[in-house]
């Protein structure tokens, strides 16, 4: 079953600066190790069972061996920035399976790897969509338990735990549809988001919220849209204190993030994209 987002991928031409900007947001960010065969390297910030990835190529003849279409190199290009998201499976097999009998092209599952700093091998199982279902989505599931994975926490901008993520569409109702069959899961009602200005649609998985949102009126979505074109934009993430949060930011040398309030009613503060490596990085909770 897929059960809920495991991560979200935010990719950044260099990592010591991605390092430096999340820890000035807030975030005990660290470096996560190398993957093995990939050319790829990444640092993590880990929450109560989710994290927050930063990913970057570490060496770029070993990348292209290994992924001759050049994707994320394609990606960083283009100012990087909010690329994946990871959706947990606590059994892969059964959920490709499944998606194969809704008629969802994905792979087949996967080993993966890396080799944190201290020198542990932490192990995942991983699928891909397909060409036909070309969604900036993928699926894990975690081989190597949670508490011997986490390395790092708790955050001085008071975050829990990722909340929501948004995903920028330019037909909200088409791309439910599409998600619908991917996931699994029927379609949600198509409701009116007051701070990211669109219509959206919510797809429940535990306690997180995987989001399409189509722009209805200028704002963070209608913005990410003109950018960068369809896909993840906005990590929504649940903190213990908006104006603790806040406070660290200020006295790191960022601009206030700009408040809003929610359609729930909860008030929102958003992290624009130049001070977070081309992501929206928004807060909700109490002051």
């Amino acid at each position: 079953m897929l059960t809920r987002i495991d991560h979200v991928m935010i990719c950044v031409p260099d990592l010591a600066t991605g390092l430096d900007a999340y820890a000035r947001i807030g975030f005990d960010v660290r470096p996560g190790g190398v993957h093995t065969g990939r050319g790829t390297e990444n640092a993590i910030a880990f929450n109560a069972e989710d994290y927050l990835e930063l990913m970057s190529v570490r060496d770029r003849a070993e990348y292209l061996a290994a992924s001759p279409e050049g994707g994320l190199l394609d990606f960083l290009a283009r100012g990087g920035g909010f690329r994946y998201v990871a959706v947990q499976s606590d059994d892969l097999a059964a959920d490709v399976a499944a998606m194969r009998q809704r008629g969802v092209e994905v792979s087949d599952v996967a080993d993966g790897e890396r080799r944190t700093p201290a020198g542990q091998t932490l192990r995942w199982k991983s699928a891909r969509l397909g060409s036909r279902n070309a969604l900036p989505i993928f699926f894990i599931q975690h081989l190597t338990p949670l508490a011997e994975r986490r390395a790092s926490g708790p955050h001085p901008n008071g975050v829990q735990r990722v909340d929501r993520v948004y995903v920028a569409v330019t037909d909200v109702a088409a791309s439910a549809a599409v998600y619908s069959r991917v996931l699994g899961t029927p379609v949600p009602k198509i409701q009116r988001g007051a701070v990211i200005k669109s219509d959206m649609a919510v797809f429940d998985l535990g306690p997180t919220g995987l989001t399409v949102a189509q722009p209805m009126e200028p704002g963070p979505a209608a913005e990410a849209l003109a950018r960068r074109g369809p896909g993840p934009f906005q990590a929504l993430y649940r903190t213990s204190s908006m104006d603790a949060a806040a406070r660290w930011m200020a006295d790191h040398g960022l601009p206030p993030p700009a408040r809003g309030v929610r359609n729930t009613g909860e008030q929102a503060m958003l992290v624009l994209p130049a001070d977070a490596c081309g992501a929206y990085i928004g807060f909700v909770g109490p002051a």
